[in-house]
């Protein structure tokens, strides 16, 4: 550029030459004078903003140099008095509202703000302090936000807009309530963020900081190798996550080589990574006996033993049972019923429910070659998880291997062909929510049909009382039939409870569906049917019961109560050891529990309509029938899950001597002990419960709760009765 094109300008006192619309800032730094800065990044666009970098400029007030043009003959004075009051006064209002050390200045020590103040000489600032702190995010698995340290400089804005195009970060408010937002002022863990990491390394301050994950490094061992960063970006399935974050957690994803035979996981475990196979084939197992616990009878009487065993379902057929043919686990392939293993081989993750929400194993994972799998913690996966090349090539995986089984899982699809599902696999969609998202609203329009392919998605309805909770939905469940059935609304709010994925099938797609295979339809409908029977059943009783009497206490969410009434009682605890007796030692009874007038409500399961130790189990084992009673399903690995889960302690592990695989010796088997949960089964062998019967002075009784309840709250004739 020839000299005539150039801008001449003074900088305190030294004549410069720059090229046409060049800033003063830049101008400055080019010819070696430094002006400090917080809202300025090189690689983005300057908005002067924070006007921490004033220059004097000759006119009536200071210009903000990283947006004011250079011109020919200005005079810059970058260090004036003038200009260092402004300064200081600027970066003192600053701190003012800045919480101090703040989360970077911990860490690293080198928080942009606080640095500057230092220099400044701001030790306490004059001006007072925001008197209600903004809070913090903490919902993202990486990154840390606290609001209060927020300096609303933008640089994260335009990080994730202008760097990484992935527009997720807005201003939101104005005056004192402007703030920075995720999305529609959406928690960043639930926004449409991919924690690439830009807006932590632009921001200046503590605002947003890389959230560090204890116990970050595995344990170390011969088949335990670290990952570098540069070999994680070469791997096609990180092609796009952030080198920076990848950085910042380094020794949360680890290789692990495992030789044939090498047992990787162990069902009912309980672990907090998953894994990601990169070469070599793994053997995915249920090695827990396929059957559930049954009580056997003798004669029948107050000295009658009963004993409890294992019975499978060819022994002891249940109703509703026999249509479920797969049993759904943390992978991406279910296990067939009668033969419960499968084949996992490269591009499989396996663990998701594990990493993501920390639940039990669901299944045994062994070595069937030499292998070499990617093991990474919550962090890691999540971010993988958001990453676009990897869910695709998780949703192809799924589309392929897996949406055959789980429809086919789906009873009420069972007859579904091979050609209409394979006509599905490019109409579907998956869907990644995070706990508390909710997925549709009662009242919304009905568009779509969902089934659950990965966490548990709670189902509740509000009426004048409140809100009810109508069911938990784990893998394999499905739920939108009866608004689409119907033509309408949805009739009750889904949200997922913890980290959800759901196979999306479009309003169109069903219709094809119900009209394509009737007997499909007819079976959504007797379920529509039966649903919407407990929805009455479930609101009239909320209406006709007073909530506020034994909502708080969780009674009016049992169907069988087992009450003592306290005037009759004796404490001599034949109850209790009669229960003991009749099940091998192991009571399903403690006499201790809520109190409601002059009756304690026992210790024992109440066969609740809002089963929370439904949530969480690893392979859906445990379940209610549409008689809404709790049912613990053949294939119930004795993980304890749902027995810690239930808040009344009413359901227990029960011990048995099984042969199982030997997994040291394959094609062997040994002698090993296996738990599997149990609760009250009111001694169905019996004429009546033994506890009842037990009871030397008529104080044990089993009472249907609504109705007992109704009568001692004067308000229906008492129906309770001894059982």
């Amino acid at each position: 550029m020839s000299p005539a094109a150039m801008v001449e300008l003074t900088i305190d006192g030294k004549k410069v030459a720059v090229p046409p619309d060049t800033t003063v800032f830049d101008a400055a730094r080019m010819n070696g004078v430094a002006i400090p800065t917080l809202c300025h990044q090189q690689n983005e666009t300057p908005i002067g903003v924070c006007r921490v970098c004033v220059v004097d400029v000759g006119a009536r007030v200071l210009a903000a140099s990283c947006v004011r043009p250079a011109e020919t003959g200005m005079v810059v004075n970058t260090s004036s008095e003038k200009v260092q009051q402004a300064r200081r006064t600027l970066v003192e209002l600053l701190m003012s509202d800045h919480p101090s050390p703040c989360a970077r200045q911990q860490h690293t020590g080198d928080c942009e703000l606080e640095l500057l103040a230092k220099e400044a000489g701001v030790s306490k600032p004059r001006f007072p302090r925001r008197t209600t702190g903004r809070g913090k995010d903490e919902s993202s698995l990486s990154i840390s936000v606290e609001f209060d340290a927020c300096i609303l400089c933008d640089r994260c804005i335009r990080g994730c807009s202008e760097i990484r195009e992935n527009y997720v970060l807005g201003r939101m408010g104005k005056g004192g309530t402007a703030g920075i937002a995720f999305d529609n002022n959406l928690p960043m863990g639930s926004s449409s963020c991919v924690s690439c990491g830009e807006c932590m390394v632009s921001c200046p301050t503590g605002a947003l900081t890389n959230k560090f994950v204890t116990g970050t490094d595995f344990a170390k061992g011969a088949d335990v190798q670290n990952v570098s960063v540069e070999e994680l970006e070469a791997l096609q399935v990180f092609k796009g996550v952030s080198g920076t974050f990848l950085s910042l957690n380094k020794g949360a994803v680890v290789r692990r080589r495992f030789r044939k035979g090498d047992v990787i996981c162990s069902e009912g475990e309980y672990g907090s990574s998953a894994f990601y196979i990169l070469d070599g084939k793994a053997r995915v197992s249920i090695s827990s006996p396929i059957a559930h616990v049954k009580t056997h009878g003798g004669a029948r009487g107050f000295l009658s033993k009963l004993t409890s065993a294992l019975a499978k379902r060819q022994e002891d057929t249940r109703d509703e049972e026999t249509d479920q043919r797969f049993i759904h686990i943390d992978a991406p392939i279910d296990l067939a019923y009668e033969n419960p293993v499968a084949e996992l081989g490269p591009g499989d993750l396996f663990g998701e429910m594990t990493c993501m929400s920390l639940y039990p194993r669901s299944a045994t994972v062994r070595a069937e070659t030499d292998c070499t799998m990617l093991e990474m913690l919550r962090n890691v996966l999540d971010i993988m998880q958001r990453n676009k090349n990897f869910r695709a090539h998780i949703e192809d995986s799924y589309r392929q291997r897996a949406l055959h089984s789980h429809l086919r899982g789906v009873p009420v699809f069972s007859t579904l062909t091979e050609d209409f599902i394979s006509s599905l696999r490019d109409n579907v969609e998956l869907i990644r929510c995070a706990p508390g998202h909710v997925i549709c609203r009662q009242g919304d329009v009905a568009d779509s049909f969902y089934l659950v392919r990965i966490g548990f998605v709670k189902v509740s309805r509000s009426h004048p009382g409140g809100e009810m909770v109508m069911a938990y939905l784990s893998r394999g469940d499905y739920f939108g039939e009866i608004g689409l059935l119907q033509g309408d609304v949805r009739t009750a709010t889904c949200t997922a409870l913890d980290h959800v994925e759901l196979v999306k099938i479009s309003g169109e797609d069903f219709n094809r569906i119900v009209n394509e295979f009737p007997q499909v339809r007819r079976k959504l409908e007797e379920v529509e049917n039966k649903r919407l029977q407990e929805n009455r059943e479930r609101l009239a009783l909320a209406q006709n019961v007073p909530l506020e009497s034994f909502l708080a206490q969780g009674l009016m969410e049992a169907q069988s109560l087992l009450v003592l009434d306290l005037e009759r009682c004796t404490r001599c605890d034949a109850c209790v050891r009669a229960c003991a007796d009749a099940h091998d030692g192991i009571t399903r009874l403690v006499r201790d529990g809520l109190r409601f007038d002059r009756y304690l409500v026992a210790t024992s399961c109440r066969q609740c309509r809002d089963p929370l130790c439904m949530v969480g189990c690893p392979v859906g084992s445990i379940r209610r029938r549409n008689s809404l009673e709790v049912i613990i399903e053949d294939w119930c690995i004795g993980c304890g899950l749902c027995a810690n889960n239930c808040p009344y302690g009413n359901i227990n592990l029960h011990p048995f001597e099984v042969m199982v695989e030997d997994l040291q010796r394959p094609g062997r088997k040994k002698a090993a002990v296996k738990q599997k949960a149990c609760g009250c089964d009111l001694c169905t062998e019996q004429a009546e419960p033994s506890c009842v019967y037990a009871c030397p002075h008529d104080a044990a009784h089993r009472v249907e709760p609504s109705k007992f309840f109704a009568e001692l709250l004067g308000q229906a004739p008492a129906i309770a009765q001894k059982r």
